[in-house]
């Protein structure tokens, strides 16, 4: 089954691909492998803001990183890289706006990884980091980078 059958399959649409807000480009690849910077949680248009263990709920942080990583597949395929050409997740990296006090990092990230597997099946799982930290872009709540390995031409 193709992936774009499988997002179907899925009720899952790509959102359109975020511009860059600085310096850099959301993908860049190297010797067969995507490398796709932060991408930030956009749900129906809107970027969720604010911070884990104040005033965004577990529930809506795991969105917002399923939304992260509906971002990373946009923007593969506005990068003109067939979701079909993905040979593996490797890694996701995990960022969550959260309070001294969340330890629930780990959580908020799956919402990340099980999108992944999800749609890729085991060429989906990868290695992983989620931490918290004090701030994010546009006070995001959540933003998540990846590296994926393709197949070459």
């Amino acid at each position: 089954m193709s992936i774009e059958n499988r997002l179907n399959e899925l009720g899952l649409k790509l959102p359109e691909a975020a511009a860059a807000v600085a310096s850099y480009i959301p993908v860049v690849v190297q010797n067969d492998f995507a490398h796709v910077s932060g991408q930030l949680p956009f749900i129906d248009g809107e970027l969720v803001t604010g911070r884990l263990g104040e005033d965004v709920s577990l529930d809506e942080g795991i969105a917002a990183a399923r939304a992260c990583g509906l971002m990373i597949l946009a923007q593969l395929h506005q990068a003109l890289i067939p979701l079909d050409r993905v040979a593996r997740i490797v890694k996701l990296g995990a960022f969550v706006n959260s309070t001294p006090d969340f330890t629930d990092q780990p959580k908020v990230a799956n919402g990340a990884s099980d999108l992944m597997f999800d749609v890729f099946g085991k060429i989906g799982r990868h290695s992983r980091a989620a931490v918290g930290v004090a701030a994010l872009p546009l006070g995001a709540a959540v933003e998540v980078d990846a590296i994926v390995a393709l197949h070459p031409h």
